[in-house]
């Protein structure tokens, strides 16, 4: 009989270091390449590994996720036990919102008391990777562990970045280290540390009882709080090594260990570029680990003419003659007028660049106009007098509109908008 799981994915992620690009949305939700949302990765990662009983745990400026989960996830209603669904805070155990994930995790212990799986696991939405989560479920039960942690190997020198696990040869944890000056090296790599990815497999009754002490203790995180107690009480804690991880239909110029957190705009924006090129770092086509999002009912792209190297097109995407985009991703319903300059940009859904504009490393969020012979991301000071945000990369991020442009006005294929 097969195992019953089932997962949380934590996203209620504020997203403060991607402003603008979360001024109206969490961080799950934010765009990503050229059809996808952040949060698209972590959902199809459970789909494909056939874990499909998911709560979606919500919190800041959610509506826009909930709409996404509402119009992409949703499975089959005949199957009781499979389903997407959005959960914001409850308030079942007191007055607040979610504290923190294991906070969030122990205001919905009703969910969990419900299905009464064999195992329960939590993952963030933040990041961008493809993981066979049953795998690290294997490793759970061959180790009759209590917790285990999804660990990346990284080069020790980045290590003291991250939140550290140090563990034996076989893969026990015997210290969390934060950010640590001199990083734990691996048992059998000295160059290298275990970071922690935040994603986590829980024994059914074990999280029960830990969730239970959590009130008393006064805890509201699993990686400050909980997993800490549970490690000095002696229980069974492991490290799951990600790069042992073999997912389906991974190509041999692709990085197989991939993982991003584009928590701010620069990773975000250098994130991209690995989508881009005939020989991606990152290939979003896996038919055997498909990337699902949602079902856009619009037309194809359109390209009149003009110059394209390198570049992504979304669905329902106008490009008219005499442009020349280069190393771009264009989303959908996107018009790029004539004599328009593209270069290292990301254009996202409903934004109209006008007649004879040049961008250099801009991110363009969504409902925009951008006027005619307009000149951005060539100078600093002067994005900066505009009112945009620009990184310390040097990359120009202009807010989102208020509304639909296209819809509005007319100008754009409009009616297919989600």
């Amino acid at each position: 009989m097969p195992d019953r799981i089932i997962a949380f994915v934590m996203a209620g992620g504020q997203g403060s270091r991607l402003q603008p690009l979360t001024a109206a949305r969490s961080k799950p939700s934010v765009p990503f390449g050229s059809r996808y949302r952040i949060v698209d990765f972590v959902l199809s990662n459970l789909i494909n590994s056939q874990i499909r009983t998911i709560y979606l745990l919500v919190q800041y400026r959610s509506q826009s996720l909930i709409e996404h989960a509402r119009k992409a996830w949703t499975i089959s209603p005949l199957l009781s036990d499979q389903f997407v669904t959005v959960v914001p805070p409850q308030m079942r155990i007191g007055e607040s919102w979610f504290q923190g994930t294991a906070d969030a995790v122990r205001q919905n212990i009703n969910l969990v008391e419900e299905h009464a799986p064999d195992f329960v696991v939590v993952f963030g939405a933040d990041h961008i990777y493809r993981m066979d989560i049953q795998q690290m479920i294997d490793a759970h039960k061959e180790n009759e562990a209590d917790v285990s942690i999804a660990a990346l190997p990284v080069p020790i020198e980045e290590a003291k970045s991250f939140g550290v696990i140090a563990a034996d040869a076989q893969g026990r944890i015997e210290a969390f280290q934060e950010k640590p000056v001199r990083p734990t090296p691996l048992p059998d790599d000295s160059d290298s540390a275990y970071a922690s990815m935040g994603n986590y497999v829980f024994t059914t009754k074990l999280l029960i009882d830990a969730l239970q002490e959590t009130q008393k203790a006064g805890e509201t995180d699993f990686g400050g709080h909980v997993l800490p107690r549970l490690l000095a009480s002696g229980k069974r804690l492991f490290a799951y090594d990600f790069a042992s991880n073999v997912v389906p239909g991974i190509k041999a110029y692709e990085t197989r260990v991939y993982w991003r957190d584009v928590g701010n705009i620069d990773a975000y924006f250098k994130a991209h570029k690995d989508v881009l090129g005939a020989e991606p770092v990152f290939d979003a086509f896996n038919p055997n680990w498909p990337i699902y999002s949602s079902n856009y009912q619009g037309p194809v792209a359109r390209v009149l003419g003009g110059c394209l190297n390198n570049t992504l097109l979304g669905a329902a995407t106008v490009i008219h003659d005499n442009t020349e985009i280069r190393d771009s991703i264009i989303r959908r319903e996107a018009v790029i007028e004539e004599d328009v300059t593209l270069n290292e940009c990301i254009v996202m859904d409903y934004v109209r660049v006008c007649k004879g504009a040049r961008l250099n490393r801009v991110i363009i969020d969504r409902n925009n106009v951008i006027e005619p012979g307009a000149i951005i991301g060539h100078d600093r000071a002067a994005d900066e007098a505009r009112g945009y945000t620009v990184s310390p990369g040097g990359v120009t991020v202009i807010p989102a509109g208020q509304s639909n442009v296209f819809a509005r006005t007319g100008r754009g294929y409009g009616g297919y908008s989600e």
